[in-house]
């Protein structure tokens, strides 16, 4: 909400809520609540305290046990606790505690991280009034904002919160600072009749109310509930669980397959069944399953998000959590405000114009006398700002001050200037200001169109007028404002384009002015106004509605409520959806968006439901965070593409071989370590180079299977075919000659085959180009992997924790992958072209440059 919309603070829901009520619609109300000016007993308030419950907001939230055990809960768990069963009833220790320490570590690292999320909750519940000060047994006293129940009396004065929804029922007047709740950007002036929300903060004033609702049943507390409510599951949450429902088919159909010939080989061909025989293929299946398990992709894929959340950080956005980038990189619509984002949030006088008799100074200074000189008002400032001569007002003395209201929508003031003489000035919403005054039909028209050609030039328009009786006023003129857009938000909204990302304004000003900002940026100028898209006691979005959400460019009039249908509708519509915000009110909107931005100077529960919480203002450190957000979203996708495509060479490799050659070539210990020499040092992509991609970056796992298990099969032939060669050489006496190998031996080569073409098939799948040409990997990463790749072969030459193999056997192993990794790229190459030719999308190999 912005301050230059005054006109437009009260929405179909804070109207009702304002009605100032008479005094005998006062009396009624006090009678339905069974209470008096008096205030309640203390009797009577513990019998209410038990039927209403405390003034908190009470919302259930699962156990922290609960989502602790949910970690051990779901498909890749539950593969993990197979094996690590399997092993324990075999007593294969090793391979137990290690499988059964990377389960606890998988779940330990996603609990650490959902246990630092933000909740927005808590934040809301510390804009509760600690203490208030109640009416009980005919004395004031203070208690706890808490224990306070509906038809208590209670008394606000200046600098305290709201401790729930009120009635005023007694007192001159009191200021209320509720834009966190309602959006109203400036402080309400209250008067017996009105309501106050709870949360809101006394700014002037003193009076005293009746409690109407608390807790949850209060404005504040709705919203809280609502918050607690909305949320859109992560689409990596999504991602990750089907990368692990594939693994798990492919898995599930190639244990059938390798149990099913296991047993036949065994117990029918060889009729040789014994409990060893089934330990035997039970020690098959179980490796199977380990190789089967991408047992570091939670990790890998957290540290990579964390280091690129520090990454963003720099750049004055930090992450409330780390799936949000995700959400980041595959926004296609940003939802943002107007004030403070695309303009400079800093209204300033523009021109004054006189009507009648007076000039344009008089303008000026009759607006000044109409404003308190303390006020810290964008408007009254901008007023201030531009009184060059201050000794109009210097002699004048202020008896009587009447602040603005979004009621009013007018500040009014009496004057006794240096001759003593009283006049009084008014300033405010251009109608009421024309109202006001006595006027005759051709100004009046004159006046109105002035308004209107202001408005269309992106300008808000503020009358002013004077009266010397107090009865009868006079026009004294117009002072246009404006809020300049930011020096770089028309080059940022270009850029916007470029990244295929539809920027769609969203204001509470009106939408004239709104469509002068987007013509001066360069943003599409079809704005319409919220309420005539959402209309009041409509609780389903229709597909309709959701259709005339996605055509407009933005939204003018905007209320709290809103935003959280803006947001609902682009979703129905399949779009990721980010929205700004800065308010308690805002709070539903930025928990239900793909990735909710809290702007710089938001509140505590703004920033906690958002994702994405800015220390700076602009667009373009929205866009700048998006534009990173992609580029570790690409990283990621290499290293699921990598993933994939090796835990499938794995499995097909240790499939075909006991299937057809009854040979096993890899053992529990070495496909963990494997894993081990595999993921951790390639949790160095995070500093990977690569370039921005050109669209939104989201999941398209078809592609991603594809793209994947293509490079899988080839990785397969590369493994097989090593494994042929080895299998010939141990039955050729004269190649054995030359270089010694058993079976045991030759298990060490499949490992080490599987070390260094893993890594060479990363440096393959990071790029769509050739792996010759840039962007070539970050120096972290190749450094990562060489001495990955000098453990690795230290291991197999020096025969730790596996047999010893040959050092001449370990250089063929490396000529060999280099081999296959040139005949890989060239097949991906090929991929790449057909899918250009196709006019296709690869998902996650968007083209990169160098850096």
């Amino acid at each position: 909400m912005t301050v230059l919309d005054r006109s437009a603070t009260s929405s179909a829901q804070i109207s009702s809520a304002q009605t100032t009520l008479n005094a005998e619609q006062i009396d009624a109300a006090l009678a339905a609540l069974q209470t008096t000016p008096k205030g309640l007993t203390g009797t009577e308030a513990t019998a209410r305290l038990a039927k209403y419950g405390r003034n908190a907001i009470e919302a259930k939230t699962e156990s922290r046990w609960r989502k602790l055990a949910a970690y051990f809960w779901g498909p890749l768990p539950w593969m993990i606790e197979a094996a690590a069963l399997i092993s324990l009833v075999r007593r294969d220790w090793p391979d137990f505690f290690v499988v059964g320490g990377l389960l606890l570590y998988n779940a330990a690292v996603g609990f650490w991280q959902d246990y630092k999320a933000s909740n927005a909750l808590d934040a809301l519940k510390k804009g509760l009034a600690p203490k208030a000060r109640v009416l009980r047994d005919g004395t004031w006293t203070s208690i706890d904002a808490a224990t306070l129940v509906p038809g208590d009396v209670v008394n606000v004065s200046a600098g305290q919160i709201v401790p729930a929804d009120l009635l005023l029922i007694d007192g001159e007047y009191l200021t209320v600072d509720q834009s966190a709740l309602t959006g109203e950007s400036l402080p309400v002036s209250k008067k017996i009749g009105d309501a106050a929300y709870s949360g809101g903060i006394a700014k002037q004033g003193d009076m005293t109310g009746v409690v109407t609702k608390t807790g949850n049943a209060t404005f504040f507390g709705r919203t809280a509930k609502l918050v607690a409510s909305a949320g859109s599951v992560s689409h990596s949450q999504k991602a990750v669980l089907q990368i692990g429902d594939f693994l798990i088919l492919v898995a599930f159909a190639l244990a059938i397959i390798l149990v099913g010939i296991e047993v036949y080989r065994y117990i029918v061909v060889a009729d040789e069944w014994n409990w060893s025989t089934v330990g035997s293929i039970a020690q098959f299946v179980l490796i199977l399953l380990v190789a089967s398990i991408p047992v570091a992709l939670p990790a890998v894929m957290s540290v990579t998000m964390a280091i690129g959340a520090y990454a963003l950080s720099k750049q004055k956005a930090i992450l409330s959590r780390l799936s949000a980038i995700e959400e980041l990189a595959g926004v296609d619509i940003l939802c943002s405000d107007k004030t403070g984002t695309l303009t400079m949030n800093q209204l300033s006088l523009d021109a004054t114009l006189p009507f009648g008799s007076f000039k344009q100074d008089d303008v000026l200074t009759a607006a000044a006398l109409a404003t308190q000189t303390s006020s810290q008002d964008p408007i009254d400032l901008a007023v201030l700002r531009a009184l060059k001569d201050r000794s109009a007002i210097e002699g004048a003395k202020q008896t009587k001050f009447v602040p603005f209201d979004p009621v009013n929508k007018r500040t009014m003031a009496t004057v006794i200037d240096a001759q003593g003489k009283t006049h009084e000035y008014a300033k405010g919403a251009p109608q009421v200001i024309a109202a006001l005054a006595n006027a005759d039909v051709a100004t009046l028209t004159r006046y109105n169109g002035t308004v209107s050609e202001l408005a269309s030039k992106g300008y808000r328009a503020l009358g002013v007028a004077r009266s010397d009786d107090g009865k009868t006023w006079q026009l004294v003129g117009l002072i246009s404002l404006q809020d300049p857009p930011r020096a770089d938000a028309k080059a940022t909204i270009a850029e916007t384009e470029k990244l295929g990302l539809n920027v769609k304004m969203v204001t509470g000003d009106d939408v004239a002015i709104g469509d002068q900002i987007a013509k001066q940026l360069g943003m599409g100028d079809h704005l319409v106004v919220a309420s005539d898209v959402f209309k009041d006691g409509v609780t389903s979005i229709s597909p309709d509605v959701a259709a005339a959400v996605e055509r407009a460019d933005g939204f003018g009039r905007v209320f709290p409520q809103h935003k959280y249908e803006i947001v609902k509708s682009l979703q129905q519509r399949g779009h990721i959806v980010a929205m700004t915000g800065d308010g308690v009110n805002d709070a539903p909107a930025l928990r239900q968006a793909d990735c909710g931005i809290a702007v710089s100077g938001a509140t505590d529960a703004a920033r906690s439901a958002a994702a994405l919480i800015l220390t700076a203002p602009g667009l373009s450190t929205i866009v700048n965070a998006i534009v990173g957000a992609r580029q570790i979203f690409q990283r990621i996708q290499s290293y699921v593409h990598y993933r994939i495509a090796m835990t499938l060479d794995i499995m097909l490799l240790v499939v075909a071989s006991i299937v057809f050659f009854e040979f096993q070539p890899l053992t529990a210990v070495m496909i963990v370590v494997l894993a081990l020499l595999d993921d951790i040092p390639i949790m160095t992509i995070a500093y990977d180079n690569v370039a921005p991609a050109p669209r939104p970056q989201r999941w398209n796992m078809h592609s991603v299977l594809v793209f994947s298990c293509l490079m899988g099969l080839l990785s397969f032939a590369e493994s097989l075919g090593l494994l042929l060669i080895g299998l010939e050489w141990l039955s050729n006496q004269s190649l054995m000659s030359v270089i010694p190998l058993d079976h045991n031996s030759l298990k060490t080569m499949m490992f080490l085959q599987l070390a260094v073409g893993g890594h060479l098939l990363l440096f393959v799948v990071r790029s769509r180009h050739s792996v010759f040409f840039p962007p070539y990997p970050s120096s972290s990463l190749l450094l990562a992997i060489v001495a990955t790749q000098v453990v690795a072969i230290l291991i197999c030459g020096f025969g730790i924790l596996m047999p010893k193999l040959p050092w001449a056997a370990v250089l063929g192993v490396w000529i060999y992958c280099l081999v296959w990794m040139v005949v890989i790229d060239l097949v991906k190459l090929l991929y790449v072209r057909r899918e250009a030719e196709q006019g296709g999308h690869l998902q996650g190999l968007a083209k990169p440059i160098a850096n």
